[in-house]
């Protein structure tokens, strides 16, 4: 786990280095109907991004401390960094178009409280749902929008999100690893139905983004469970599916007798030499014969 977390750390550093934001001159024209649509929605996720994340930094320092992970505070701090980025990101956005900022909404005080009882493995379980669910709804609110900077934005925290779930499935993975199988059985159909319940959740309270993508809570709850079984599903079995269906030959016995060698292929007969035209006794006369022979006439000449 060592050399995963000094990678993932070597990953968010650089990113920090390198921060993306929407291109200078996009296009930047939020239709009226399209604001009042989106308004209310974009600003309780902005409200979500802007959490402190200073529960999950004491979390992180404290398992690192008992698990001798010193990597994990520094790849934590980053994440929070990317997070509020996302929320100022979010906020400019919202200032340029008048929509106004959310001091609190019933649905983040919820995940907050929950988060705020947790220890770091169960903090990632929630933490990593949220995220499973904001890509969705970022691709849906990417694909409903004829902003080119709101669109931009959406892509730009998708590509984030998909290194935060990379490294926190990862994480969750290792860990789950270590319990006894029926406990992994058990931890696996948990996080599935939280994970499903919280995308529900995500589609009654923001139906009118989520609607012109999807269409159905189904389609919506689907879509996020298909990016929990890729990452945190049951990936033994995959594999072992995989390895079923393209499975190489066997590998022959080191103590079975080597094949025979064919045998060489007939040598071919040697070329007869030329023979000469008649009357021609030596090799220059061949020669000049032959030459004589292919040269061609033209017709004047």
């Amino acid at each position: 786990m060592h050399e995963e977390l000094e990678i993932w750390a070597n990953h968010f550093d650089y990113h920090a280095g390198q921060a993306r934001c929407p291109a200078a001159g996009i296009e930047d024209v939020l239709r009226p109907e399209e604001r009042r649509r989106i308004a209310r929605s974009i600003a309780t996720f902005q409200l979500g991004e802007r959490s402190s994340g200073a529960t999950l930094r004491r979390a992180a320092e404290r398992f690192a401390r008992a698990q001798a992970l010193p990597m994990l505070p520094r790849i934590v701090e980053r994440l929070v960094q990317e997070e509020h980025r996302h929320a100022r990101l979010l906020a400019a956005f919202m200032a340029d178009h008048r929509i106004p900022l959310r001091a609190s909404d019933w649905t983040d005080r919820v995940f907050r409280c929950a988060r705020r009882l947790a220890g770091l493995e169960l903090y990632f379980y929630i933490l990593v749902s949220a995220e499973l669910v904001g890509i969705g709804y970022y691709r849906a609110l990417a694909e409903a929008t004829r902003c080119r900077r709101l669109e931009q934005l959406c892509r730009l925290f998708i590509a984030d999100e998909l290194a935060h779930v990379g490294f926190e499935s990862a994480l969750l993975l290792a860990l789950r690893a270590r319990r006894p199988a029926w406990q992994r059985a058990l931890l696996l159909g948990m996080h599935r139905v939280f994970v499903a319940g919280t995308a529900l959740l995500v589609w009654l309270t923001h139906r009118p983004v989520l609607r012109p993508e999807h269409g159905s809570a189904r389609r919506f709850v689907g879509a996020c469970l298909a990016g929990f079984d890729f990452y945190l599903g049951p990936v033994p079995l995959a594999i072992e599916a995989a390895r079923t269906r393209y499975r190489a030959p066997p590998a022959p016995s080191p103590l079975a007798p080597p094949p025979p060698l064919a045998p060489p292929p007939p040598l071919a007969p040697p070329l007869a030499p030329p023979l000469a035209p008649p009357g021609v006794h030596s090799e220059a006369a061949f020669k000049k014969a032959r030459l004589s022979r292919n040269t061609v006439v033209l017709p004047g000449g």
